[in-house]
Formats: structure tokens, C-alpha cells, sequence
């Protein structure tokens, strides 16, 4: 496995978060912590790709913090919890937590774990990627043609307007903050910067909305970027 994935780590025990924190970076993750439930989801900007999660934290605990990112964060959230006892364990996946995890653990399991997951994630978006024909309501999107279709008609759409569209529709309901996106559209040797990303989604927008004026593909989070909205 590649290790370049992103870890948010969220636990208010400072020998815990030193002692994961640089395990997971001795296996090559890029790791983000945060102390407090108010400061997991400030971080969320990091983009993880899986979040480790404690659940007594003073102020919000690690179920609210669940609760709240669950419907706009699609990355695994492994609980992370001395509490053992089996309501504990099904209350935390009932608030959509994907494992759980009790302490005291050891590291080679936690990071078996982690693996695990990470590899699921990877062969689910490998099969995504895999399709050639991608379908959201009354627009097709050819991948291997590099066509786009919105009712039947086609919409003109230039190199790096198709290629932002098909990076956003393969990662649905997935934020993508503008300088991601710069990343992977025009790669990092790109001369321009991240603002390029605003003016080609407004034109992509136009276009669009010139045949389907109801619809709203390419949705703003604001202040942290934008996301496909699956139909």
C-alpha cells in the first residue's frame, strides 16, 4: 500500500495522540490531531482519509462529532474508546462510525485495522473508476469518449472542464477544496494557481444550466470548496 493518506487523529490524552501519532507516521500516513471534538471539525479542511476517533472529550463528544460530519465526511471514523460495554459499541456505529476500537489496544492491531479499511476505500473507488459511462439524472458523462450529455444533447466542454467535471462526478457527495482540485486536474507542475478552478466551474455552470436550468451538479461548500452532488 501506497501510504500517502491523510489520518485525522482526535483524542484529548497527549501520550495517546504522541504514541499514535507517531506510529502512523513511522508507516509513511500524514497525520492531523486534534484535542477536542470543536477542533476535529475545524480540522476537516485536511481532507482525512480516515479519521481516528476518542469519545470521552470535554465539550463535544466523539459520538456528537459523528453525528455532526457523518452526512459530509465519507472517510472511514474508527472509534477509538476505553468504554466496552456493547450498548457503547452499537451506539457508535449507529451514529455511523465504521469500527470500533477498544483501548487499551495495541498498535499492530490498530493499524491492521486501519489498513483494512484503507483497502476497502481503495477498491471501491477503484471500481467507480472503472466505469466509462457515468449516469446522474439527465446528464451522461462518456469517460472514454469525453463526451457530456444533458438530455440527449451534447455539451461542448473544453480538456480541463471535462476533466474537473470527471474528477468531481467520480468522487460524489466528496468535498474537494480548489487547490485539490488544481492538483489533480492540471498536476502539480501546473504554472497557474487555484483560482483558474472558480472561473472554470463558473463556465462549466453556464454551460449546464443552459440545458438544464434545474440542475445543480457542481454545488459550493463555502469556505472549504465544492462537491458533486449525485442525482
Amino acid at each position: 500500500m501506497n501510504n500517502k493518506e491523510k489520518i485525522l487523529l482526535v483524542d484529548d490524552e497527549p501520550d495517546m495522540i504522541t504514541f499514535i501519532r507517531d506510529a502512523l507516521e513511522d508507516e509513511g500516513y500524514r497525520v492531523e490531531v486534534a484535542s477536542t471534538g470543536e477542533e476535529a471539525i475545524t480540522k476537516l479542511t485536511f481532507q482525512p482519509d480516515l479519521i481516528l476517533l476518542d469519545i470521552m472529550m470535554p465539550g463535544i463528544d466523539g459520538f456528537e462529532v459523528c453525528r455532526t460530519i457523518r452526512d459530509t465526511i465519507f472517510c472511514p471514523i474508527l472509534f477509538l474508546s476505553a468504554k466496552q460495554a456493547e450498548t457503547d459499541r452499537i451506539l457508535g456505529l449507529a451514529t455511523g462510525a465504521d469500527d470500533f476500537i477498544t483501548k487499551p489496544f495495541s498498535i499492530k492491531e490498530l493499524k491492521a485495522r486501519i489498513n483494512a479499511h484503507l483497502r476497502r476505500e481503495q477498491r471501491a473507488a477503484t471500481k467507480q473508476s472503472q466505469r466509462t459511462v457515468l449516469r446522474y439524472g439527465p446528464l451522461t458523462i462518456d469517460l472514454t469518449g469525453y463526451h457530456l450529455h444533458v438530455f440527449g444533447q451534447l455539451i461542448h466542454l473544453t480538456s480541463r472542464e471535462f476533466q474537473i467535471i470527471q474528477f468531481l462526478a467520480l468522487h460524489p457527495k466528496q468535498v474537494f477544496s480548489r487547490e485539490q482540485i488544481y492538483e489533480k486536474v492540471w498536476g502539480y507542475d501546473g504554472n497557474g494557481d487555484s483560482s483558474t478552478v472558480t472561473e472554470h466551474v463558473k463556465k462549466i455552470r453556464a454551460k449546464l444550466a443552459a440545458r438544464d436550468p434545474q440542475g445543480a451538479y457542481i454545488t459550493t461548500v463555502w469556505g472549504v470548496g465544492y462537491k458533486w452532488e449525485q442525482k
